[in-house]
């Protein structure tokens, strides 16, 4: 413990497994390996595709580009950590590394957030306004969009992890997770925490908050245009170019509104149910998105065939 008068800070934080299943770990550690590996390798050559495909030079696959970045930044953030502790049992996480993991987190969620919002205005747009699409998302707009998502989370957050370096911590330093988390360590204090709860929750509203209420309403404005089209082939094939997106609008927001819920209003909730919302959060996103795209997106599939082809001949 760091002393300073009546202030008590923590050198470090215990993190926690699985709980109930610590024996196991090293076999749980399996599919998580999986997970984090599926989402290296798979964002890394969402990457490539359509870093090396002309054709994809597109405002769609510039948030796609987004995304994947997003997606890796989140499975680095948390590898580290959790597989250290399913493999080798090492729970402790110092003070200021532990705010460090946090803050970059809970930044690339939010730049996650806005991302997938980009990408439903890009859907609306393109549906909406097919031929001003080119004229209203240039390259240089996409690349705007891009810094002032960025902007929007580093500035947001950036006083959170000094809000909790002002709280007194008095004895109880064991996490809920393998990964910090402004909630999980706040709740640790003996302090008033009323100002990072409320802090906490107008960031939150402000940010994902807004941004799923505004993916909501271009949905709803893209069903209103896909209702008007002509043919049911027209109908089909406007919202087939959606599925994938909302596909990675689903896995990203279910998990991140019940971990949320959880932490703040979930006091009687079992900690296996906790522990899994939250890994569920941070490993299903940036593993199952790229998966998503190459699966739903044919000229994802066909720049990655023809670049097995070329590989192999």
């Amino acid at each position: 413990w760091e002393f300073n008068g009546s202030f008590y800070q923590p050198s470090a934080f215990l993190m926690m497994g699985i709980p109930g299943l610590e024996a196991l770990h090293p076999w749980i550690s399996i599919p998580f390996c999986a997970l984090y590996l599926t989402a290296l390798l798979g964002n890394c050559v969402i990457l490539f595709i359509i870093g090396k495909t002309p054709s994809l030079h597109e405002p769609m696959y510039y948030f796609l580009s987004m995304l994947a970045v997003t997606d890796l930044g989140l499975a680095l953030c948390t590898l580290p950590t959790t597989l250290g502790l399913l493999w080798f049992n090492a729970r402790r996480i110092a003070f200021d590394a532990c705010l460090t993991q946090m803050y970059f987190i809970h930044i690339l969620s939010f730049i996650e957030s806005s991302v997938l919002l980009a990408m439903a205005f890009d859907r609306f747009v393109a549906i909406s306004h097919p031929l001003r699409h080119p004229a209203i998302l240039t390259r240089s707009t996409v690349l705007k969009i891009g810094l002032a998502i960025v902007l929007r989370g580093m500035v947001s957050l950036l006083p959170i992890p000094f809000l909790l370096k002002r709280l007194t911590y008095c004895g109880r330093t064991e996490l809920s997770h393998s990964f910090c988390f402004h909630p999980d360590i706040m709740n640790l204090a003996c302090a008033d925490i009323k100002v990072n709860v409320f802090y906490g929750m107008i960031v939150l509203l402000s940010t994902v908050g807004t941004d799923f209420i505004f993916i909501v309403l271009s949905y709803i404005l893209i069903i209103r245009t896909v209702v008007s089209l002509t043919t049911r082939e027209e109908c089909l094939k406007a919202l087939n170019t959606c599925v994938s997106h909302i596909c990675a609008v689903l896995v990203f927001f279910i998990p991140m509104i019940g971990l949320s819920m959880i932490h703040r209003f979930g006091r009687d909730v079992p900690p296996l149910v906790n522990t899994l919302v939250a890994y569920t959060y941070l490993t299903i996103p940036p593993a199952l998105n790229p998966v998503i795209y190459s699966i739903k997106s044919t000229h994802i599939r066909e720049a990655l065939l023809r670049a097995l082809c070329r590989k192999r001949g």
